[in-house]
């Protein structure tokens, strides 16, 4: 019986929580004969999470990501275990564990900006914990026998920083729609107080780009709402201050922590998706806009091209006049964009099946 480890650590955060979330979900629906996977969770996940599938079973372990903990006792835990493959799902890893592990890289943006909380620190703490970020994905990047990554942009961008001699171990797969997004039942309560609004969707880490977006929807006919839609931390405020700034507080709302219900009647109901990110790994608000076949006005950086071809209204998303001219085009001319055909190449249960695969080349190389 082969030992595979999987990190779910971060089961419940966003982004790569939905990453982790429908790996799991899909795999569990799997039958194996040969295959044993130790699934490791944080004490709160840990305690609310059951599996059917005899041939997973749940490991609490208590370090967070970015610990000195992570760096011992994660690595510890997974040395006892005595595991034939680990699955790190995230960059930050126990560097000191040196058996066999793949890598998912979900992208290279911490590398080009800002991100995330210690983005908030003085810059000489900033500097030194973006240097340890560095050495520890480095260290991933080389001793991974194979990367996955979820766009062809992002291998590429991992070639380029790393060097062609990793191409041959790295695997982009693409990802799909959130499986509680699609049993999730729309809130059409929220049709009483949402009407004829655009919506922006993620987080608000600088890179997200979203204080050019307010700035842009000032030139915007004031019949038109913007609907940020995304989780309450620092950054929140930041956004607050800017749509005070701008003198928006009635054609700019943002809602906290909306739920599976809330996104679905946004997603479906809304004008468009107004995506004006700087760099991503993915975009899943993108393929789930475009699961409810919804138009998408988003930046014209390279992995969007990539989801999407040229089925968007793209924009310079460090231009905000062009961003407000393309929002204006969008509302005199009220462009059509057909997604079905994407559609067909954005799948969780794929993900998980290739995924499967790149297990099993992993366990059969010396």
């Amino acid at each position: 019986m082969k030992k595979i480890g999987i990190d779910a650590r971060l089961f419940s955060q966003t982004g790569v929580g939905t990453y982790i979330k429908n790996l799991i979900y899909y795999l569990e629906k799997k039958e194996f004969k040969n295959e044993l996977f130790h699934i490791y969770l944080m004490p709160g996940d840990y305690n609310r999470l059951t599996f059917k599938n005899k041939n997973i079973i749940k490991r609490k372990v208590d370090y967070r990501w970015h610990t000195l903990g992570e760096q011992m006792g994660f690595a510890l835990e997974l040395y006892k275990d005595n595991l034939d493959l680990m699955h790190f799902t995230y960059f930050s890893y126990p560097v000191l564990y040196w058996k066999k592990f793949i890598a998912t890289v979900h992208d290279t943006t911490p590398l080009l900006f800002k991100t995330g909380k210690a983005s908030t620190k003085n810059q000489f703490v900033y500097n030194i914990k973006h240097l340890f970020f560095r050495i520890i994905l480095w260290c991933q990047v080389h001793r991974a026998v194979k990367i996955i990554t979820p766009t062809e942009t992002v291998k590429k961008q991992l070639e380029d920083i790393y060097g062609n001699k990793i191409s041959d171990k790295t695997s982009s797969i693409y990802e799909g729609v959130n499986y509680q997004m699609l049993e999730s039942k729309e809130n059409k309560e929220l049709s009483k107080k949402f009407n004829n609004f655009f919506i922006y969707v993620g987080n608000f880490y600088p890179h997200k780009n979203v204080e050019n977006l307010i700035k842009a929807f000032r030139n915007v006919d004031k019949q038109f709402k913007l609907i940020l839609l995304g989780p309450d931390d620092y950054f929140t405020s930041r956004i607050l201050r800017c749509i005070n700034t701008s003198k928006l507080n009635k054609n700019v709302i943002l809602l906290k922590n909306p739920s599976l219900s809330d996104l679905k009647y946004f997603y479906k109901d809304a004008q468009a998706l107004i995506h004006p990110s700087l760099s991503e790994g993915f975009g899943l608000p993108l393929i789930e806009t475009a699961y409810f076949n919804t138009p998408i006005i988003a930046s014209n950086i390279t992995v969007f091209k990539e989801l999407l071809g040229n089925n968007y209204l793209s924009f310079d998303p460090n231009n905000v006049d062009d961003i407000s001219k393309k929002i204006n085009n969008f509302i005199q001319k009220k462009p059509e964009f057909d997604y079905s055909n994407i559609m067909k190449k954005y799948s969780f249960s794929r993900m998980t099946d290739d995924t499967l695969k790149i297990y099993q080349a992993a366990l059969e190389r010396n």
